[in-house]
């Protein structure tokens, strides 16, 4: 969510957190669902990672740190959980247990960190014949994304690692995914136990910045130059959509900068409704001539003369 190393010091993780939030709060995003729910999310990762006790737990048991917490006894706590401790299983343990081999993926061990000499990640949990038959962990991890590819939908090739091989996956990304958005990738999280189902892997989407477009939600938002004589007089801008088409935007006369000009069904569409799509917002930059020619500034001077301007 902060969008951080699982390495980041306390004063990143701050950092980060400040940016995020002055960039989601509902007090710069008025009526915006999504930047609410982000707000949310993102006060809730600086709360966790802020603590040293729950940053140690999430970055045992990973996002479902909070559910094995408050599970009861016997209801799918990690191994040796007493009292709200860890026993330590250590990699040699877990390979007895299972049969001489570990059921989790390279890939869910490199995500929630190695188990030799650490505290068991939540998927080792149940006795010995409980173990047998269970399905793999679940695991989620970041994956960033094109706004291109978000739009239009695209296919990805992932390479995945498990048991020491690595292999490629291709993942249908649906069209309209936006920051947050989950896509399910089926048996490729941790190997189930005994002949339980391997987990899925989650792949939480992360829009990456654009240099053109911002993306809040389904809405994207863009900045026009408008021609000062146009600002002035009224009449139309060319605006370019996050898929390349040119609308005609008509501006009004009077027009300041930093007006807003919504244009309808031109933002991203909704998963599997193509039709159902957010807004394009422009901004407008009235644009002041920095060269004028000797003609245009006689112009000028005499539109200041006969307004009266000082």
């Amino acid at each position: 969510m902060l969008g951080t190393a699982k390495t980041a010091s306390e004063k990143e993780i701050k950092q980060a957190f400040r940016k995020l939030a002055r960039k989601f709060h509902p007090d710069v995003n008025p009526g915006d669902k999504g930047a609410e729910a982000k707000f949310k999310e993102l006060n809730e990762a600086n709360e966790v990672l802020s603590d040293p006790a729950k940053r140690k737990k999430y970055d045992e048991l990973g996002a479902n740190w909070r559910a094995y917490e408050n599970a009861p006894p016997g209801a799918g706590r990690p191994f040796g959980q007493q009292g709200g401790g860890f026993h330590t299983m250590s990699q040699e343990d877990m390979q007895d247990m299972f049969g001489g081999e570990s059921p989790f993926s390279d890939f869910f061990t490199t995500f929630f960190g190695g188990m030799g000499g650490q505290e068991a990640p939540a998927g080792a949990r149940g006795a010995r014949g409980r173990a047998r038959n269970r399905k793999g962990q679940d695991v989620e991890h970041p994956f960033e994304l094109e706004l291109e590819d978000a739009l239009r939908g695209s296919v990805q090739r992932l390479q995945l690692r498990h048991d020491g091989h690595a292999r490629t996956v291709e993942v249908r990304i649906p069209a309209g995914v936006t920051d947050g958005s989950r896509v399910r990738v089926a048996g490729e999280g941790g190997h189930g136990t005994g002949s339980g189902p391997s987990g899925d892997l989650f792949l939480r989407v992360q829009l990456k910045p654009h240099p053109v477009f911002e993306v809040k939600a389904r809405d994207v938002y863009t900045k026009t130059r408008v021609p000062v004589t146009t600002a002035v007089l009224g009449g139309e801008v060319e605006v370019v959509t996050p898929e390349a088409k040119t609308l005609r935007l008509k501006v009004p006369p009077g027009t300041q900068s930093g007006q807003r000009f919504r244009l309808r069904g031109h933002g991203l569409p909704s998963v599997g409704k193509a039709d159902d799509r957010g807004d394009l917002y422009a901004n407008v930059e009235v644009d002041i001539p920095k060269m004028l020619s000797d003609e245009e500034r006689s112009l000028y001077e005499s539109l200041r003369a006969a307004r009266g301007d000082k």
